[in-house]
């Protein structure tokens, strides 16, 4: 499945359960390991796990791809193996402690939101 699809399927079987905050990180240019990140915010355990598991759901339904899915136990922060897409499922406080944008993301935060005015 080409990467655009992909990342179609999974940001609205993200949207299908109500994730917050999906951003969309493009890493190609940063690692040959996986194309894209998708990061999304979900206000419990339990929301967390469903919107890992819709994106699993969904992905499966397509006929793509599920590597793997680890952090499901606890579900503060889930994670969803697709290959050239890594999808990051994460409770606030989570988010805001690793700041996987920032990360990733070549323009630093402060930057970003200030020329995107």
């Amino acid at each position: 499945m080409d990467i655009p699809t992909l990342q179609k399927i999974v940001v609205a079987a993200l949207e299908d359960i109500k994730a917050r905050d999906i951003e969309v990180i493009d890493t190609s240019t940063h690692t040959p390991l996986f194309d894209r990140i998708v990061i999304a915010s979900a206000e419990s355990s339990r929301q967390t796990r469903a919107l890992a598991q819709n994106v699993q759901d969904k992905v499966k339904e397509a006929g793509g791809e599920v590597l793997s899915i680890e952090g499901q136990d606890t579900g503060e922060w889930v994670l969803v193996d697709l290959g050239s897409i890594v999808v990051h499922v994460m409770q606030p406080a989570v988010r805001s402690y690793y700041k996987l944008e920032e990360l990733w993301n070549t323009t630093p935060a402060s930057r970003r939101a200030a020329t995107s005015r």
